[in-house]
């Protein structure tokens, strides 16, 4: 009995949970959008396996509470192992404080976060060993504090469960998932929405109540230390449990089956909801947004792609001319918006070499990044496909032999590659690439030799440049026409690079400076690529990935999607302007037309220089999907919500009229059908395509 007491922290915790969720499901049950009567057999199942379910769950969320209450003792304190741990903590200090960490290398608030989580641990062991007579009395305020911790963030999962099921009607999904994400707008919108004041202060009540009587039942712990015996003991048992939790877990949720989707939500578990929620990536179209009959919607979206029949998007691509066969390097820099540019108004010459290149190049002026991160750029050039709702296919599970960029060249005996600075296993970008059909050459690839200067994020762009030109050289060896797709790094954060090769010092952490030095590399790379014998047959297309920012006042405020793009090709592609609107996956489309390619195509990116190209631009979120059509944004949000911005320039853009950007987003009283519709024809097809698997690569 008394070695069952040192199960109490666990055990009085997980019954505090289990009350929670019992409660949660009550009153679940009776809220008005629970709109549907239960048989019995669900109920059962609802308050059964759905609390066996939050109990092993329970289980695996208690691992941070084992680890803290097994390291409780005294002995570590004794001499001289106290004074040895206490000095190492003291140098991790200091040595983060240095400011020569890979968290300063990464930059942003990590550097602050370690050295206060370091210093608060050095303060407390200082404490518990150079003040033993009070040791008990810091201990029991330390355990108070963990007690506190895990009763707060219990009934903050039941009070946030509660607001999710208000306003979508379901457990956690991908949606909760994007609040992590837009921490700064979720913030935002719930202090806008909730009476924040009174909702905490009342949590922080209840939540010191029950630690006060939680801590007068499970205190004997820290009274009576368990022995290192006892430890091993309660370890033993826990990770039992533990391993047991991981394959109960999923077995349960199998188990939510029932005819009556409300059942089976109610019978989930929200956190393991929001697990895989994040590890899948994808939200239900189907089930959260506006959607019309499939025969309609593939119908309006063949009015805007030509020669799109039935449902499906496989067409011919003609060409009355015969194809071309360059070489291609497309090169996507990493967070580059327009307005860094001097052709769109930037007064800062930071973009002196891309601000030349684009004279000489077909310039598209009025161009739109589908998303804001480096896997949705990556999506849009490599897929050309719209933006679907949750994560990149890039980063899904089913992301590999899809129809691509890569798989067009590979049919016409190209040699296709990813070239990438940094670990192409960073944001599944390997897995993508490799599986469907790309070679990678990566940070892994390069010898010490060819490492001039690095970052967290892998070789500064001037030696991946290098390392490009060797590469094509030796593809150009092969006789064989080759294309490469080169993302660059040396534009991130903490924006390092070689000191002396540009205005602005290398450990300035300047963003101005990682634009600037990316243009630099870029010359680099030009000035070397001109001097080889497959430049002369060789396009280049150059675009960003997405812009720097995507904060604004509206959900999708389209000037942080602005980006620029060209294509380059002395003697082969004259230079001129582009003005329509064009969106990031109609890019490479364009570049086939360019190159007389005559292909069948799944792609819903167009060739923009076709007579019969309908100018619009598809942006998201993760969770809105927007289309940009005759100066009118359409966002299409869950919820079933549709909302409509009229887009007018702002006044005193000091640029031609193609470069300006930034636009006043007033939202419309008089909705434009039309366009919801054609919007609706994009994303609702687009998720209906990949759910079936029928963008798959032609074999």
């Amino acid at each position: 009995m008394n070695f069952l007491r040192k199960f109490s922290p666990f055990y009085n915790l997980a019954l505090f949970y289990i009350l929670v969720s019992f409660v949660l499901r009550i009153v679940l049950v009776f809220h008005p959008i629970t709109q549907t009567s239960f048989v019995f057999i669900d109920s059962l199942k609802i308050f059964t396996i759905g609390l066996i379910s939050d109990l092993f769950v329970f289980i695996i969320a208690t691992s941070f509470l084992w680890l803290y209450l097994i390291f409780i003792s005294n002995s570590k304190y004794y001499k001289p192992y106290g004074y040895i741990i206490f000095g190492f903590l003291v140098a991790l200090l200091l040595y983060i404080a240095s400011g020569k960490t890979i968290l300063n290398e990464y930059g942003g608030a990590l550097p602050k976060i370690g050295l206060i989580f370091v210093g608060i641990k050095t303060l407390l062991f200082g404490l518990l060993l150079f003040l033993p007579k009070y040791r008990s009395q810091i201990r029991f305020w330390l355990f108070t504090f963990v007690i506190f911790l895990y009763v707060v963030l219990i009934l903050q999962n039941g009070i946030s469960e509660y607001f999710f099921w208000n306003e979508f009607g379901v457990k956690y999904n991908f949606i909760a998932v994007n609040y992590l994400v837009y921490t700064n707008e979720v913030i935002g919108n719930i202090m806008e929405s909730y009476p924040v004041i009174p909702l905490f202060s009342g949590l922080f009540l209840i939540a010191g109540t029950v630690t006060y009587f939680m801590v007068k039942r499970t205190r004997n712990y820290i009274d009576a230390i368990p022995t290192f015996i006892d430890k091993l003991k309660i370890s033993g048992i826990y990770l039992t449990l533990f391993g047991l939790s991981l394959l109960a877990i999923p077995y349960l949720a199998k188990k939510e089956n029932s005819q009556n989707v409300f059942a089976n939500e109610l019978q989930a578990n929200g956190m393991y909801r929001f697990y895989l929620a994040f590890v899948n990536s994808e939200l239900d179209y189907f089930k959260f947004y506006k959607t019309l009959p499939e025969k309609d919607v593939f119908a309006i979206l063949g009015k805007q792609i030509p020669s799109i029949k039935g449902i499906s998007t496989l067409r011919d691509i003609k060409s009355d001319t015969a194809e071309t066969p360059k070489n291609v390097v497309l090169i996507t820099i990493e967070s580059y918006s327009a307005d860094f540019m001097k052709t769109y108004g930037n007064e800062q010459n930071i973009t002196p070499f891309l601000d030349s290149l684009a004279q000489k190049s077909l310039l598209f002026t009025n161009l739109y990044a589908v998303g804001n991160r480096t896997v949705r750029g990556l999506e849009a050039v490599t897929l050309c496909f719209p933006p679907t709702a949750g994560e990149s296919v890039v980063k899904r599970k089913d992301n590999k032999d899809k129809f691509s960029t890569g798989a067009l060249f590979e049919q016409r005996g190209y040699d296709v590659k990813f070239l990438y600075g940094g670990d192409a296993f960073f944001d599944n970008m390997e897995d993508f690439f490799a599986g469907n059909g790309y070679d990678i050459v990566d940070k892994k690839s390069f010898t010490p030799e060819e490492v001039t200067f690095a970052n967290i994020w892998g070789v500064c762009d001037e030696d991946m440049a290098n390392k490009a030109i060797k590469v094509m050289n030796d593809e150009a060896k092969t006789g064989k026409p080759f294309f490469n797709h080169w993302m660059t790094v040396s534009n991130h954060r903490p924006f390092t690079y070689p000191n002396d090769k540009i205005d602005i010092p290398g450990d300035a952490k300047s963003r101005d400076g990682g634009v600037k030095y990316t243009d630099f590399a870029l010359r680099k790379f030009f000035e070397m690529a001109s001097k080889q014998p497959w430049y002369k047959n060789t396009i280049f297309v150059i675009l960003a990935d997405h812009c720097a920012s995507s904060a604004g006042k509206t959900e999708l405020p389209v000037d942080k999607y602005r980006i620029p793009a060209i294509i380059y090709s002395p003697g082969f592609v004259q230079p001129q302007k582009y003005t329509n609107v064009m969106s990031q996956i109609d890019i490479m489309p364009t570049l086939f037309g360019l190159l007389h390619f005559n292909y069948q195509s799944k792609f819903f990116g167009q060739d923009v220089l076709k007579p019969d190209y309908h100018p619009r631009a598809l942006i998201a979120t993760y969770q809105d999907l927007g289309l940009i059509k005759d100066n009118i944004l359409t966002v299409l949000s869950p919820k079933q919500t549709v909302k409509q911005f009229q887009l007018t320039l702002k006044p005193g853009q000091k640029v031609a009229p193609e470069f300006q950007i930034y636009y006043d987003q007033v939202p419309m009283t008089k909705e434009r059908t039309d366009l919801v519709n054609e919007a609706i024809s994009y994303y609702q097809t687009a998720s209906d395509i990949l759910k079936k698997k029928k963008y798959q690569k032609l074999k």
